[in-house]
C-alpha cells in the first residue's frame, strides 16, 4: 500500500500588505474664547493662552485607507513641530502603515540629531495616531477595541471650568453646568503667590460641590518644595482625589517626598515628553497617579510602552489634554483610569465624545472616530502634501 503526502502549498501571504502613498501635514491655529491664565501667568512665567496650534497628519495608503492624528503645542513650538515633521515624513512613502512601531523608530532616527523628546518627537506622535487610526479603521473597529479594551467607558473630569482667570462664582456656575453635562468630577487650578486665596477657592468649589463630588486641584508647578508640603497638607481636609503638579516637573525626589507623606494622591506627568523622563517618575517612587500625554512623549506607541511600566507598577494613569485621542488609551489600561474632559477642541472635530453618569464612552465609530471640521481647515496657517516622486 502506498500513500501521498498532500502539496506543499506554494504560496504565502505578501510581507507587504499596503503602502503608504501620501501624507499632508497641516499646521492649525485654534484660536481661544477667552484668554487662558492658570499660576504660571500669576507668578509672571508665562503671558496668558489665546491659542493653541495644532499639527495634523493625514495618511493614504495605496489600497485607499485613511488615517488622521493629531499633536499640539500650548504658546510655543508648533511651528517647529510642523518643520520637524515636514522634513522625516518622505522617509514612509512606500513603507507598510502597518508596522508602526518600526516605522517610528524610522522616523526617530531620522531626525537623532535633534534627541528623542520635545519637539521632534511630538511631530511624530501625529503621524504615529493617523498610522493607529488607520490600523483600527481597516480592521472596522474602535481605537479602543484593537489594542483590546478593559471597559467601554472611563471616569472624567473637567479642568477648562476652573481656570484662575475668573472669579471663584464663574468657577462654581462652571462647575454646576458641567455636572450636569454628564461629566464626573471637577478640577480647579491653585498655584496663586497667595496660598491663602488658593485654600478659599478649593474651599468655597468644595463647599459648592459637596461631599460626594470627585475633586482635583492642579498647582501647575508653582510651589517649591516647603510650599508644597505646607498647603498639600492643608488641603487634605478637602477630600481631593489628586493634588496635581505641586513641584517642578522634573523634581522627581521632591514628588517621592509629597507621596509618602501625604494621604491625598499626587499626581504629575504632564509637561514629560519621553517614555525616559516618566520611568525616572515610577523609578523614585514620585506619583500615586501617572498623567502621560501621548501627543507629547510621541505618540500611542510610546503611550502603551508607559502604560506597561506603569501597569507593572501598579499605578493609576489620567492623561493629559486630547480627550479624542485618550479615550481609548484609557479604555485599554487595565487599572480604573480617568481621562480629562476639555471642550476647547469641539470647533476641531465633527464629533462628540458622550459623556454621562459621571463617565465618557466610546463610540462604535472606527479609528479614534473623529473627522476633522471646515472651521478647522479654515484655521490651517500651513500646510504641506508628501508624496512620491513623479
Amino acid at each position: 500500500m502506498t500513500t501521498t503526502s498532500a502539496p506543499t502549498p506554494t504560496t504565502t501571504a505578501p510581507a507587504v500588505l499596503d503602502r503608504i502613498e501620501s501624507i499632508s501635514l497641516s499646521s492649525v491655529t485654534l484660536p481661544l474664547p477667552n484668554p487662558i491664565s492658570d499660576a504660571k501667568v500669576f507668578t509672571g512665567r508665562q503671558r496668558p493662552m489665546t491659542e493653541v496650534a495644532f499639527l495634523f497628519a493625514e495618511i493614504r495608503t495605496e489600497a485607499g485607507h485613511e488615517g488622521v492624528g493629531f499633536s499640539y503645542s500650548k504658546r510655543a513650538g508648533g511651528p517647529a513641530q510642523f518643520a520637524h515633521a515636514r522634513e522625516v515624513a518622505p522617509g514612509l512613502i512606500g513603507e507598510d502603515p502597518n508596522d508602526i512601531a518600526r516605522l517610528w523608530t524610522k522616523l526617530v532616527w531620522a531626525g537623532a540629531s535633534v534627541g528623542r523628546s520635545g519637539a521632534s518627537t511630538q511631530a511624530i506622535a501625529a503621524i504615529d495616531v493617523a498610522l493607529w487610526d488607520l490600523k483600527a479603521k481597516r480592521a472596522g473597529l474602535p481605537l479602543a477595541k484593537l489594542l483590546g479594551a478593559h471597559r467601554d467607558s472611563v471616569r472624567c473630569y473637567n479642568t477648562s471650568g476652573g481656570f484662575l482667570h475668573e472669579t471663584i462664582e464663574q468657577v462654581k456656575d462652571n462647575a454646576t453646568r458641567t455636572l450636569e453635562s454628564g461629566v464626573g468630577g471637577i478640577k480647579i487650578k491653585v498655584g496663586l503667590p497667595d496660598s491663602a486665596e488658593d485654600l478659599r477657592r478649593v474651599r468655597a468649589v468644595r463647599e459648592h460641590l459637596g461631599d460626594g463630588v470627585p475633586f482635583m486641584v492642579d498647582a501647575n508647578q508653582q510651589w517649591d518644595r516647603p510650599t508644597a508640603m505646607r498647603v498639600s497638607r492643608r488641603l487634605e481636609e478637602f477630600d481631593l482625589v489628586w493634588i496635581e503638579e505641586p513641584l517642578d516637573a522634573y523634581d522627581a525626589e521632591g514628588h517621592a517626598q509629597l507621596a509618602r507623606s501625604l494621604d491625598t494622591a499626587i499626581a504629575t506627568g504632564e509637561m514629560l515628553t519621553s517614555v525616559a523622563e516618566h520611568r525616572e517618575l515610577i523609578r523614585a517612587g514620585s506619583v500615586d497617579i501617572l498623567q502621560p500625554d501621548a501627543p507629547r512623549i510621541g505618540g500611542i506607541t510610546q503611550f502603551l510602552k508607559l502604560a506597561a511600566l506603569a501597569d507593572d507598577a501598579n499605578l493609576q494613569i489620567a492623561p493629559h489634554f486630547a480627550m479624542e485621542i485618550h479615550v481609548h488609551l484609557a479604555a485599554a489600561y487595565p487599572h480604573e483610569p480617568w481621562v480629562e474632559h476639555f471642550d476647547w477642541l469641539h470647533p476641531l472635530f465633527n464629533e462628540r465624545l458622550e459623556t454621562r453618569d459621571g463617565r465618557m464612552h466610546l463610540s462604535d465609530r472606527p479609528g479614534l472616530g473623529v473627522t476633522l471640521t471646515e472651521q478647522a481647515r479654515a484655521w490651517t496657517v500651513d500646510r504641506v502634501h508628501v508624496d512620491a516622486p513623479h
